[in-house]
């Protein structure tokens, strides 16, 4: 791998000579409040899509619109406000990718307040301190990226001198409020348009999710990561499944009381007297079977190699990102620290090493709960210290190269849960206890991952504000707490309401937590000794020709390029997630290619100059749509969650509206419409001629 070239030198937005207020009461209050908020929506898509955005952009620009309502704001308030709103959605991520696997495994029967609150909060406490020493090598002295960073930093200027965007992101809200509504409260329109057909002895299945938060999703990600999931789908659901059908009898409903085995994967059982028995299994519900229980195994194995991979390509730079962060400490407290200039200061390194000692034992005492076993609690306390650095540092690099919205936080968490567990089976460690102490391992690793990314992002976005950094690493901790102190209560609510998982609600569509369920396979199937390691290894195979692929294309130059776990990830996503993450995908490009055409056609300098900025807040506002639809999607997801709860499922808005107008059963083609309306809002916002 190449030596890096160093950073180039960044002339902070506000100089290091000056000084302005950070961190105020009005701040921290709004602060939290966001983080809540947009930790809660993060929750949502997470659980929905098995993908989650970064809430910097939108964070940002509610902080603006609300901060203006003040006589005395500064930029470097907002940029403290984001810091922490972000950090509480990037907890998000890591508590939905695994903690949900504790209740698929039936080892928790619902969220506990303070187990979940100690691992997420902890966990994310660890990613905080673990990324401290890393920020002088990555954000200060590194090349890399940090997109989403930089991004922020420019709608902040943007907003300081005068922009807004506040009126996107409403509009957006609305209408993915609307939908959620008419889909789970209403039940007027179904949110998932699939249909199957048996073909010989295979399958023919095609489908697509109605949400406005997935085709937002698409357009935020753009089109080479769209097409690179759409792709993962088709592998699995337009190749894998058919020949794994075409090698079975087509199954039939069998007597539940005297089928030989029930169990297998391929046996479908009816009660005596049900309508089913007898009675061929619809294409649909084959070619789901086949996915939940076969060929989902080839996404492990590609996530497997992913996570791997990522680590050879990152251990050289890593290496010399944690030596040149150690030797900048070394270098500034042998200075006295006198001289380091404002936008220069980390926390001290001695608060660091205390917070991480009072953060490892209580984990410890949660792990010796659950396990029973101190030696164990003990090991599993080591393996999440060392696995927690690394992947900290491994996200941290991925989100300077990808984004922390396109940050494979899910492959490195799979490689520490398969490690944890066989390491585990290895020490004599039960079935009983095994699964659920591996996915504890997995959590915490997970959790400080997550925040180990976002933080990088937020960090470049301060350097380039010129923001104090020990300010934005404690806003950082007050965001990862406040979304800490929230997560269990929402989980409960959404497992209530719509279900997660294989745990149903009778009425609705339950959330499919993509990488949470792999996460419970995975740690069962190693302690079970049932993995199929044959499909497995498929899946590995095929990641082994993506990354041969990748290669290619970076010796080639190319625009395109094949990173491995979006591909991984799209094996492992259901299909009908795929479907709108693509659309939203080719909209972003169309914009583009749209804004790129009338430059080309203008010959006056001046004009094209106007017209690549004219393109910039063109892409700005298409981005600030999308995050009003997932943000409005989800935030409602979650209050409707809350009466659906406490209705124990039954959703008497929709037995209200089937009275009162006669339907009773959802329609398809709404939705249809409804991802209609939203390509073509996408479109337009992002291709408006900016005003004035």
């Amino acid at each position: 791998m190449a030596e890096q070239q160093p950073a180039a030198p960044v002339d902070p937005y506000i100089p290091a000579e000056q000084t302005l207020p950070e961190i105020t009461i009005k701040a921290v209050i709004l602060g939290i409040f966001l983080s809540v908020l947009l930790s809660g929506a993060n929750a949502y898509l997470g659980l929905k899509a098995g993908m989650t955005v970064s809430a910097s952009i939108p964070a940002a620009v509610i902080s603006m619109a609300i901060l203006r309502m003040f006589r005395r704001s500064n930029i470097l308030e907002n940029n403290i406000v984001q810091t922490a709103a972000s950090a509480g959605e990037s907890l998000a991520a890591g508590v939905i990718f695994t903690m949900p696997a504790l209740v698929l495994l039936r080892a928790w029967t619902d969220f506990g307040y303070w187990q979940t609150t100690i691992i997420a909060g902890l966990g994310g406490m660890i990613g905080v301190l673990f990324t401290i020493p890393l920020r002088r090598a990555l954000v200060v002295e590194s090349p890399l990226k940090f997109p989403e960073g930089v991004a922020t930093a420019e709608v902040l200027k943007v907003g300081d001198e005068g922009g807004g965007g506040i009126k996107s992101i409403l509009v957006g809200a609305g209408v993915g409020a609307v939908f959620k509504f008419a889909e789970s409260g209403l039940r007027l329109l179904s949110g998932v348009v699939e249909g199957g057909r048996q073909v010989g002895n295979s399958i023919a299945y095609a489908g697509t999710n109605a949400s406005p938060a997935l085709v937002a999703v698409g357009y935020i990600v753009g089109l080479n990561i769209a097409v690179l999931v759409f792709l993962g789908g088709a592998i699995n659901w337009y190749a894998a499944i058919p020949m794994v059908a075409a090698q079975q009898e087509w199954p039939v409903y069998v007597d539940a009381a005297t089928a030989t085995n029930p169990e297998a994967w391929n046996v479908f059982t009816a009660e005596v007297g049900s309508a089913e028995l007898g009675q061929a299994v619809s294409a649909d519900d084959w070619a789901n079977r086949i996915w939940s229980k076969r060929t989902r195994y080839l996404g492990v194995g590609a996530m497997l190699v992913g996570g791997l991979w990522a680590l050879v390509r990152l251990w050289g730079s890593l290496v010399r990102g944690i030596r040149a962060g150690l030797a900048g400490y070394r270098d500034a407290r042998a200075g006295g620290g006198a001289a380091i200039p404002r936008t220069e200061r980390d926390t001290p390194m001695q608060w660091v090493g205390f917070a991480l000692v009072a953060s490892v034992l209580p984990l410890f005492f949660v792990f010796n709960h659950v396990t029973g076993n101190t030696g164990v609690s003990v090991f599993m306390a080591v393996v999440m210290l060392i696995a927690g650095f690394l992947f900290s540092a491994v996200a941290s690099y991925m989100a300077g190269l990808v984004g922390s919205s396109n940050n494979p936080i899910s492959g490195v968490t799979i490689a520490t849960l398969l490690t944890s567990a066989l390491l585990l089976l290895a020490l004599g460690t039960d079935a009983a206890t095994g699964p659920a102490a591996a996915i504890l391992i997995g959590a915490v690793v997970c959790c400080a991952a997550a925040i180990g990314g976002d933080n990088m992002q937020d960090l470049k976005a301060g350097q380039i504000l010129g923001a104090t950094p020990y300010k934005q690493q404690i806003m950082q901790a007050i965001g990862v707490i406040a979304a800490a102190l929230v997560m269990a209560p929402i989980l409960s609510a959404l497992l209530n309401a719509y279900g997660i998982g294989d745990i149903l609600v009778e009425g609705q569509e339950p959330l499919e937590a993509p990488q949470a369920t792999l996460m419970q396979s995975v740690a069962e199937g190693v302690f079970a000794k049932n993995l199929p390691w044959t499909i497995v290894g498929i899946g590995m195979a095929i990641a082994v020709g993506v990354i041969i692929l990748d290669l290619v294309l970076e010796a080639a130059d190319s625009a395109f390029r094949t990173p491995v776990l979006a591909v991984a990830v799209g094996i492992y996503l259901p299909l009908e997630l795929a479907t709108p993450i693509l659309l939203g995908g080719l909209i972003a490009f169309a914009a583009h290619r749209w804004h790129l055409r009338r430059i080309a056609s203008e010959a006056s300098g001046e004009l094209k100059s106007s017209l690549r900025g004219a393109k910039v807040a063109g892409e700005r506002n298409g981005l600030l749509l999308a995050a009003g639809l997932i943000t409005g999607e989800a935030i409602f997801g979650i209050l409707l969650a809350i009466p659906l709860a406490l209705w124990e499922g039954e959703n008497k808005i929709a037995t209200w509206f089937a009275g009162a107008t006669g339907i009773e059963s959802p329609y398809a083609w709404p939705g249809l419409v409804i991802v209609a309306i939203v390509m073509f809002m996408l479109y337009r916002q992002a291709t408006a001629k900016p005003r004035g």
